[in-house]
């Protein structure tokens, strides 16, 4: 078994190995950073060698990493014109959110015979798909739904996620570019920023007086986090998570506007090497020896309304003219929810989109019991 600390370690030491080949090679850079992350924590996951309390303490490293990560991502990001583009955003998001609902409903009608209490998997899933996983846990509780059967949900829900997210990430902008229009940057030039086409870019990261402001840019995120904690803690348990979110990304939006903050460089390539950790931590969660018995009914309905989900939803795009980068980020938002949105954004090469995608995540944080719990019943009601 690895020792936690050497398991520590390994979180924190292999995304620094992964950056490094990503530079030395221009093949593995083509796999990104990002997923090879996750195929490296899905080996680590399933290796057998965890230790016993590595559960606990793969939740604690998810949880802080995204943290920590939001507010080093938001610092050097253009608040003003991303506002020229926020109402595209929201409008996507509306659409997606419309959408989730529809194909929840023809997807419990579908397996109604093949799955028990089908209306109730409904409503979990429109929450999920709007919100995220605090929706579904939250969404299981108020329906009592069978801990084993949304067990299941969960899990098939995770394999899915990942192959979506692979999909997205390697060849999505590139297979939706032909369908929608494509994003139009509308970032200013300002000094000391980086561009989007240096988003990969980790040069002179290491010289003393980056790192010092690195360190800096750290400090400011981790006094964001504590502020964020303690002011949720005033908020009830059933609504902490959004608060939480909303307020790390709040906070990091109101530092923006501090020159001395927004031009501090690479605070951005080093809020992603914390992704990238997150990342791992998050692929090393995944059991491959659950999917072994696989109950197709539910494989189904759960890859019928992402996948179904994703294709009416660019359909609606593509008439409202909606550019193929605010698509996939509220999409991912969606159905990934907000932690997975800086991931995507860097394997789009576009930060620009990262607080579009943010907004509709913590939006959908906070409507999806709502309208997960809502039309669960009236699937019942005119369904079943």
């Amino acid at each position: 078994m690895i020792p936690t600390p050497l398991l520590i370690t390994i979180y924190f030491f292999l995304p620094v190995l992964i950056l490094w080949l990503c530079q030395k090679s221009s093949l593995i850079n083509k796999i990104g950073s990002v997923i090879l992350a996750y195929l490296f924590g899905i080996i680590l996951g399933n290796s057998g060698f965890l230790p016993s309390g590595a559960a606990e303490l793969q939740d604690t490293l998810s949880g802080v990493t995204v943290a920590l990560a939001l507010p080093l991502l938001l610092f050097s990001l253009d608040v003003r014109a991303w506002l020229n583009s926020a109402g595209k955003a929201i409008l996507s998001m509306l659409g997606a959110t419309i959408l989730v609902v529809f194909m929840a409903g023809i997807g419990s009608m579908l397996v109604q015979n093949t799955i028990d209490n089908a209306w109730q998997f409904g409503g979990m899933a429109i929450g999920l798909y709007t919100g995220g996983t605090p929706n579904l846990a939250a969404i299981k509780t108020a329906l009592d739904v069978d801990s084993t059967q949304y067990i299941m949900m969960h899990t098939y829900d995770a394999v899915n996620g990942i192959i979506y997210l692979v999909f997205v990430m390697s060849f999505g902008q590139r297979v939706f570019n032909k369908f929608l229009p494509k994003f139009k940057t509308l970032k200013t030039s300002t000094p000391g920023i980086d561009t989007s086409e240096e988003i990969n870019s980790y040069v002179g990261i290491l010289k003393p007086k980056i790192v010092m402001g690195l360190l800096g840019g750290l400090g400011i995120s981790v006094l964001i986090l504590a502020m964020s904690f303690g002011i949720s803690s005033l908020i009830p348990d059933e609504y902490s998570t959004a608060a939480i979110m909303l307020l790390i990304t709040s906070f990091g939006i109101a530092a923006s506007f501090v020159n001395p903050i927004r031009q501090n460089p690479r605070t951005f390539q080093f809020g992603m090497y914390i992704i990238l950790v997150f990342s791992l931590v998050v692929g090393s969660m995944a059991n491959l020896a659950e999917l072994i018995d696989i109950n197709w009914p539910m494989m189904f309905f759960v890859n019928f309304i992402v996948f179904g989900t994703m294709l009416l939803h660019a359909l609606f795009c593509r008439i409202l003219k909606i550019d193929t980068d605010t698509f996939l980020i509220t999409s991912v938002s969606a159905v990934c929810s907000p932690p997975f949105v800086p991931v995507v954004a860097k394997a789009l090469n576009n930060k620009e989109i990262i607080l579009s995608g943010l907004t509709t995540g913590i939006i959908g944080y906070a409507i999806g019991n709502y309208l997960g719990v809502g039309f669960a019943y009236l699937f019942k009601a005119l369904l079943f």
